[in-house]
Order: structure tokens, then C-alpha cells, then sequence
């Protein structure tokens, strides 16, 4: 590996003993919860036939070459004048394609500077940022080709069972490195948290598992036992509303899900992702129980953007937005739940509330503007 590949000796050192000491991005660990057709890409390993299980054992020999440890760096000048570069947070990711392509979380990466990885074997090499997706907490970053030593398949989220056995790899506090747990599935379409109103994590669809992970598994891989990775893990729940300290509630996005968005984050850099041109709000159920309101999870519709689809519509400050083409908008199939199922450019018909009326409105969707997703932010409480 030539000079240029290699991190300086000097964050190299101080990766291990600084991830311990400060507070990582590694994990979006969340203290209270609140409420397709996969590409046939040619860049993203896939499996393409059935696989007898794997022991765990042999799944992670299989596997773990291509999990690394993501690190978030940063430049800064010294007392000294001089620049170094030190992490400022990390993260897992895992290898999906001959190129060099890593998935990993967007919280992991962002507001870094310089970033790179870390292998099974300890080697560390630059990685260069590819593109983010703040709505789905995903990131791609890109090593050099010829430093790839292996790739993982993705594997169909779609056909995951409660019950299934699942694998994690990870590198909580970016200081266990390799660390592997096994759980089970625990159940699937999870999406009654996050930030349901937002295009900022908002946690659609999710797969709970109660394999553990810690701050700094995030990005990681969540393997089935044909060594497929099924789902990203992202988030996990330590304690309730009232402080109860909870366990073994993890959530990855699903492996549909996250090889649309890598394409995407291939292709073009950026995702492609339905825009409507509202503020709103979800109406929770406490809301709806004090308004006599008999949907929860209808949205509220507080402002409108100007020249935004929305605006185009004749949507209204007020309105409330019951269900798109007759689909209704509830809290167990929230609007961005449904709206993974559309693509900018498609028309719908949305059912609205307007005073005491109920009428419709066609809408076209254009695409989530660039500017949209650069104001999300990393929330700064809870830490993780």
C-alpha cells in the first residue's frame, strides 16, 4: 500500500483510546421511542441461489473480511500549527461490491471531513464519501478497488421470518472490534418511532432483532445463516418513555430497502425520494383521543412550501392528509411507509380532511430537494 492509502501514524495510534473516551457517532441509540422490487444491479453482490444454513461459526470466518470499522475523521491545526487528522467518531460498515462500495449508517458519517476503514486484519486504508441518505440513516463510502479483500451479498429482506436466526458484526465503541452476536428476529415492519413527520431518520419499516449491539455497530451488517446480509443495524432502545431500562430492542433497515438506495447513492450520489412540500405533524393517538379524531397517524398539515407539489395540489395550512390513492395514513402504516412505495414523478390521489369535509386532491411528487436532506442533523440527545 502506497503513502497516500495510509491514514497518518499519528490518528492511526489514537483511534482505539480516543473511540473509548469520546462520544461516538457509532449508534443512534435512541433513550425514548417516539412515534420492492430490488435492483438487479450489476455493482452490488447478490445471492443467487439458495443456500444451505451456515454454523455461525463458519459464517463469520465466511464473512468477516468484508465488515470493517468506519472512521469518521477530522482535520484540525495543533498548538504547533500543524494540521492532524483525529477521529471524531466511528462506526461499522460492510463491502458490497468489487469496486469498493461500503454501506454504512449516514449518522456514522456525517459532519466528517476525511474518512476511512478499518479490516478485520487491522488494516486501515482512505475511503472517499460517495453520497448520503438522511431519510433512511444509510451512507456509502468508497475504497480504492484494489484494496478490497472481500464482498458480502445482500440478501431479500423480504423473505425474513419471526424467529429466523440473525448474525451481527460490529465494532462497538470503535474499540471491540469484530465483536459478533446472534439473536432472532424478533418481528418485521417496524415504524412507530423516529421521526415519522420527517425526511430526517425517520425509521420506516424496520426489522427488530435481539441480536445486541452497542454505540458503534451502527452501519454494521445483520447476516442471515447463508451469509446474506439482510438488514443494516441502526438503532437500539436502552430504556422506555418513564426510564425503565429495556433489552434486547435493535433495528436494522432492511436489505430491499438498502440496495435501492446504494444504487442510487452509486448512480447519482444522492437518493431519489418522493416530495410532497409540507410541514406537518403525525397526529398521535393522545391527540386524536382529545379531538374525537378516529385515525391516529393521519397527518397534520401546519404550512406549505411554496412552488412545492404540495402547493401545485391546492393542499392547505390545516388540512389533514388521511390516506394516499384510498391507502389509509395510520400509525402502523405511516405516510413514510407508503411513500417507499412510490417514486418522484408518480401520481396520486390524497384524501384530505378540510374543516368538516373530506375531499381529494391529485398530487405529483417531485423529488426530495438537495437542501431538504443537507438541513438534517444528528440529534445531540440522547448521545451515540
Amino acid at each position: 500500500m502506497d503513502r497516500d492509502s495510509q491514514v497518518s501514524g499519528r490518528a492511526v495510534a489514537g483511534f482505539v483510546s480516543i473511540a473509548v473516551a469520546v462520544v461516538l457517532s457509532g449508534l443512534a441509540w435512541l433513550g425514548v421511542p417516539s412515534p420492492v422490487a430490488a435492483s438487479g444491479s450489476q455493482e452490488i453482490a447478490r445471492s443467487v441461489q439458495a443456500q444451505e444454513d451456515l454454523s455461525v461459526e463458519d459464517l463469520v470466518a465466511q464473512v468477516l473480511p468484508a465488515v470493517v470499522t468506519v472512521y469518521n475523521l477530522t482535520t484540525f491545526e495543533s498548538a504547533l500549527g500543524q494540521e492532524e487528522v483525529v477521529p471524531q467518531g466511528s462506526g461499522t460498515g460492510f463491502v458490497i461490491s468489487d469496486e469498493g462500495h461500503v454501506i454504512t449508517n449516514w449518522h456514522v458519517v456525517t459532519g466528517g471531513q476525511e474518512f476511512a476503514v478499518m479490516f478485520n486484519d487491522g488494516e486501515i486504508v482512505k475511503a472517499e464519501l460517495v453520497g448520503v441518505d438522511a431519510r433512511d440513516d444509510l451512507a456509502m463510502v468508497r475504497i480504492d478497488p484494489s484494496e478490497v479483500k472481500a464482498t458480502v451479498p445482500l440478501g431479500d429482506s423480504d423473505a425474513l421470518r419471526q424467529g429466523q436466526t440473525v448474525v451481527a458484526i460490529g465494532s462497538p465503541l470503535g474499540a471491540f472490534t469484530n465483536t459478533v452476536t446472534a439473536g432472532v428476529v424478533s418481528a418485521l415492519g417496524r415504524d412507530d418511532f423516529g421521526q415519522l413527520e420527517s425526511n430526517c431518520q425517520n425509521y420506516s419499516d424496520l426489522i427488530q432483532h435481539d441480536a445486541a449491539i452497542n454505540p458503534g455497530n451502527s452501519g454494521g451488517p445483520l447476516f442471515n445463516l447463508q451469509g446474506e446480509v439482510v438488514g443494516v443495524n441502526t438503532l437500539g432502545l436502552p430504556v422506555g418513555q418513564d426510564g425503565t431500562p429495556l433489552q434486547g430492542l435493535f433495528f436494522a433497515v432492511p436489505s430491499n430497502q438498502v440496495e435501492i438506495i446504494a444504487q442510487q447513492l452509486i448512480e447519482d450520489g444522492r437518493i431519489s425520494a418522493p416530495y410532497i412540500g409540507i410541514e406537518s405533524q403525525v397526529i398521535d393517538p393522545a391527540t386524536a383521543r382529545a379531538n374525537n379524531f378516529d385515525q391516529p397517524g393521519a397527518i397534520y398539515v401546519v404550512s406549505v412550501t411554496d412552488d412545492s407539489p404540495a402547493e401545485d395540489a391546492g393542499i392547505e395550512a390545516d388540512d389533514i392528509i388521511l390516506a394516499v390513492d384510498g391507502r389509509p395514513i395510520t400509525m402502523d402504516d405511516s405516510l413514510p411507509q407508503i411513500l417507499l412505495d412510490y417514486e418522484p414523478g408518480d401520481q396520486v390521489e390524497l384524501t384530505i380532511l378540510r374543516g368538516n369535509d373530506e375531499i381529494t386532491v391529485d398530487l405529483e411528487f417531485g423529488n426530495i430537494p438537495d437542501e431538504v436532506l443537507a438541513a438534517c442533523e444528528v440529534p445531540t440527545t440522547p448521545s451515540g
